[in-house]
């Protein structure tokens, strides 16, 4: 496996000059987000990726994690690594400085998160959920919770975890059966769960479960779901962990891919009952869940980038010293690296084309983030947090589409190798394959796109950006070159095309519901591809000005321009050929008998 070396360059770019970085810094509390100041965060996050995480991400991959006598081993460096994480603060980069937070935008932590999911993707498992508690509790948390919890989760000296899944209740989170019984001012909790990422591990001090739960008289389905803090070892009154609380971890899945990350399969209550404590009100639990998962929700699709952007390393290096056949068009008989090959070119640009665009939609979604948490104007907020509510499913789902697409074209770049083991691009795919099933699989996220996105507001939100999209390809029509007027024309194709799905998604959603979800994932792909047009045309119309004005790296600028227009002339014209999928795909879909399949 290569060096992993972060794309400081390009993330630099995507977060200034498309994102929006400036407007971040202008918000209250964050002008600390200096050009300078980001740069420097960039520059020593991509040394511990580097010099930390990724040398031991292949060594995790063979060891994996292990159970023994009820305690979960991590591989080996991996408690070491996570030390110097929690030593260099990377923990609480975003967080409130009130609990111990370096108070950065959301937008700089998406850059700096990326770089360790694609330096050790099993590894970035771990402070990825721990950032979701740290959500969760800072948003329904009581005073006194906040207190205990939130320093030592900011920190990194606890980390957190979500505990939704049982085995009989998947994706249908209303057949939960663990059960939660009152007693004495807290809550006992019994039930099994199941695909608990690091429920059980050597790498911190304690761990907070958030865990949802029923109780006795709770209303059926899942407006009965509760939700509580169970730590492994319940808090003295100094903050101190004390007693063992009844909880333990039962197994380990082997899994396809991310196998230092422990899966655990949890039991609380053997004994009987773990301590919890309620998290808000009682039946509300589904409700609070939602901010840890919105928040994971776009980390995952974040993961989708990172994973997408090594496997592009790793194929584009293997591309460039890989000698193999002759060069088309040239007399000499010798033969040179397969980078020359133009469909190599094509599957390397590929690779390239849709990471970026990926990267620039979660950036630019992370900076929505950030104004409607802070931006002093409520009506800013409320539409910054409409554009963060409808992007979240399109970047979860479209950015681990990207992410796997790309690990199999890496795969594909390196030939039979890609096939063995050892030139590491079949980790790469492995780890990728769980990001589209995870966090509400992709098809759950065309739902909530389709159902609570567009047919909430009646497609504002989505007409709202589409108009976004719009006004950028009306930007590259003013701009020299036959790039530029090629990119606009493909975008505002692309736009016609996911207006007319929008439409028709408008009027259907209420009247013909089956129809609707049976063309929502190729709805949602559409909208994936259209937004990441949108993000690399912002990205060439940035190039072409730097250009025209003599800044930048000459190089750079060209490539991020020559990127834009690959992707509009491969990319692009697929949104039209899924209008018809959406729109009466569901015939077909619908048509067959139960017993044929």
């Amino acid at each position: 496996m290569i060096p992993y070396a972060a794309p400081i360059d390009d993330m630099r770019f995507t977060l200034a000059r498309v994102a929006g970085l400036d407007r971040v810094a202008a918000l209250p509390g964050l002008d600390v987000a200096t050009p300078d100041l980001v740069d420097a965060v960039l520059a020593e996050a991509g040394k511990l990726a580097a010099g930390v995480l990724a040398p031991i991400n292949m060594g995790g991959d063979e060891h994996g994690a292990t159970l023994e006598n009820g305690v979960v081993r991590t591989a080996p460096g991996f408690a070491d690594a996570y030390r110097q994480f929690v030593d260099g603060g990377w923990n609480a980069v975003p967080f409130d400085p009130d609990h111990g937070g370096q108070g950065l935008p959301w937008s700089v932590a998406f850059a700096v998160q990326e770089m360790w999911q694609a330096a050790n993707l099993s590894f970035g498992l771990c402070p990825l959920l721990t950032q979701g508690a740290v959500d969760l509790l800072t948003e329904h948390g009581t005073p006194d919770q906040k207190a205990v919890y939130l320093p030592r989760l900011i920190s990194g000296e606890w980390t957190g975890t979500m505990n939704l899944t049982e085995p009989q209740a998947g994706s249908d989170v209303g057949a939960v059966r663990t059960r939660a019984v009152r007693a004495d001012g807290h809550y006992r909790i019994q039930g099994q769960k199941i695909y608990i990422t690091y429920g059980e591990h050597d790498m911190a001090a304690n761990i907070v479960h958030m865990v949802l739960a029923r109780l006795p008289d709770a209303p059926p389905g899942i407006k009965g779901i509760s939700l509580f803090i169970v730590p492994k070892f319940l808090v003295e009154a100094d903050g101190s962990p004390g007693r063992r609380n009844d909880l333990r971890c039962v197994s380990l899945e082997h899994k396809l891919g991310i196998h230092a990350s422990p899966t655990c399969v949890m039991a609380y209550g053997d004994d009987g009952g773990a301590v919890g404590f309620l998290v808000g009100e009682e039946n509300r639990g589904i409700e609070y869940m939602f901010t840890m998962m919105n928040n994971a929700r776009l980390s995952v699709g974040l993961q989708g980038v990172a994973i997408a952007d090594r496997a592009y390393q790793q194929a584009r290096d293997y591309a460039r010293s890989r000698v193999q056949s002759r060069e088309l068009g040239v007399r000499s008989p010798d033969g040179v690296p397969i980078v020359r090959h133009p469909d190599v070119r094509r599957m390397l640009l590929a690779m390239r084309s849709q990471t970026e665009a990926a990267r620039s939609l979660l950036y630019s979604a992370a900076v929505s983030l950030d104004e409607a948490k802070r931006h002093p104007d409520p009506a800013t907020r409320e539409a910054a947090q409409l554009r963060v509510d409808l992007l979240t499913p399109v970047c979860k789902a479209w950015g681990t589409d990207v992410g796997v697409d790309v690990a199999s074209i890496g795969v594909q770049v390196h030939g039979g190798m890609g096939f063995i083991e050892e030139t590491g691009a079949a980790q790469h795919y492995r780890d990728a394959r769980i990001l589209p099933i995870y966090e509400g699989t992709n098809g759950i996220q065309a739902n909530d796109l389709v159902f609570r996105k567009i047919g909430r507001d009646k497609g504002a939100a989505a007409r709202a950006f589409l108009a976004e999209v719009a006004t950028t390809a009306a930007t590259l029509r003013g701009k020299p070159g036959d790039d530029a007027e090629s990119i606009a024309e493909a975008l505002e194709d692309a736009v016609a095309a996911l207006t007319e799905a929008t439409a028709w998604m408008t009027a259907t959603v209420g009247t013909d519901p089956v129809a609707a979800a049976a063309g929502a994932a190729n709805y949602l792909r559409m909208f994936g591809l259209t937004a990441g047009g949108h993000m690399l045309g912002l990205a060439a119309a940035a190039a072409l000005d730097d250009m025209a004005r003599g800044l930048g790296h000459p190089a750079f600028l060209d490539a991020k321009t020559i990127t834009a227009r690959f992707y509009a002339d491969q990319f692009l014209p697929q949104v039209r050929g899924l209008l018809r999928p959406v729109t009466g795909g569901h015939r077909a879909t619908m048509a067959m008998a139960e017993a044929a399949f």
